[in-house]
């Protein structure tokens, strides 16, 4: 999922802020979905007052599948007046091998596909993540729960409907990406590599979420080494940090968000090993906690003088 050359430049590439810290409802309590346009307008703009050009509108957010023609055009109207445009499409928590809403999902992620290229994306990214559990809403952090597990018996099916999703996508000349989650068919480094191998469609590649991982409080192979397997399939990167800690007294873990520059993951290197490798994909900034929209905003600008520095 790589090219030679990339064709953007540090001030051109795609990077753009995750709209989840704006949650799926409003204040009042209204569903993202059936806001007004003034809502909308409103979030949007918050994003670009912070010097950001770009946004994922992330189905957890807004799911753009699930709008009426009339209202995506509303959308792109909104969208056209507040000086923004999209970086990619993702969706979350909404597999296509959900064992109730598996075909719905995958309903919905063509209709993204169907979209995509109206506002210039060139990526939509799916998972297998699952909702979480009430255990995980009642943790501080959800990862510091265990989720869902995907169940081996329907890995065929998930590999037959990501190539449906992966035809679509070639039809409309963009890319699916699959984000790497624990204990999903794509959870490690070994089983992404090995599912988009089984996939083998040139219009799939993984998302190389490595924060989903680091984050737990669990045993994870070094991030150099999952980086390593994982770029040169790579297309698109929902890119986020986090500080990672093990106490050799008492084998107690512990995690926490921060700012890319900061955590436990060293993203100017693994970023320029990505440019090495081809990689030329959209970034989507993720932050959880305190000012997540500051953080985002703050890791945009970092993500391109790294790319600066790299591709002087």
């Amino acid at each position: 999922m790589s090219s030679a050359q990339t064709p953007y430049t540090a001030e051109t590439w795609p990077i753009g802020a995750n709209m989840l810290s704006f949650g799926s409802v409003t204040p009042d309590g209204t569903p993202t979905l059936e806001a007004s346009s003034s809502v909308w307008a409103s979030q949007l703009r918050q994003v670009k007052e912070l010097g950001v050009d770009q946004i994922d509108p992330t189905d957890a957010w807004l799911p753009l599948a699930k709008l009426s023609d009339e209202r995506v055009e509303e959308f792109r109207r909104v969208l056209d007046g507040e000086g923004l445009s999209l970086s990619s499409i993702s969706m979350t928590r909404n597999s296509v091998v959900d064992v109730e809403n598996g075909e719905q999902n995958l309903a919905d992620a063509l209709r993204f596909v169907e979209l995509a290229p109206s506002f210039g994306v060139t990526v939509v990214n799916t998972g297998f993540m699952q909702a979480t559990t009430p255990a995980q809403n009642e943790a501080i952090w959800f990862w510091l729960a265990d989720g869902h597990v995907d169940d081996p018996a329907l890995r065929d099916l998930a590999i037959e409907r990501i190539r449906t999703l992966g035809d679509a996508a070639a039809a409309q000349g963009i890319q699916i990406s699959l984000e790497m989650y624990e204990d999903t068919y794509v959870g490690t480094a070994d089983d992404a590599v090995s599912f988009v191998t089984d996939v083998a469609h040139e219009a799939v590649g993984l998302n190389p979420d490595v924060g989903n991982l680091v984050r737990l409080h669990r045993p994870v192979e070094p991030w150099q080494d999952i980086f390593e397997k994982v770029l040169p399939h790579s297309n698109f990167w929902h890119i986020k940090n986090y500080t990672r800690d093990l106490d050799p007294a008492t084998g107690a873990f512990s995690s926490a968000p921060m700012p890319l520059k900061y955590g436990y993951i060293n993203y100017r290197t693994v970023i320029r090993r990505a440019l090495e490798l081809g990689y030329s994909g959209p970034f989507c900034c993720e932050h959880y906690g305190s000012d997540s929209l500051g953080v985002i905003a703050e890791n945009v600008q970092y993500i391109r003088q790294v790319l600066a520095s790299a591709l002087a």
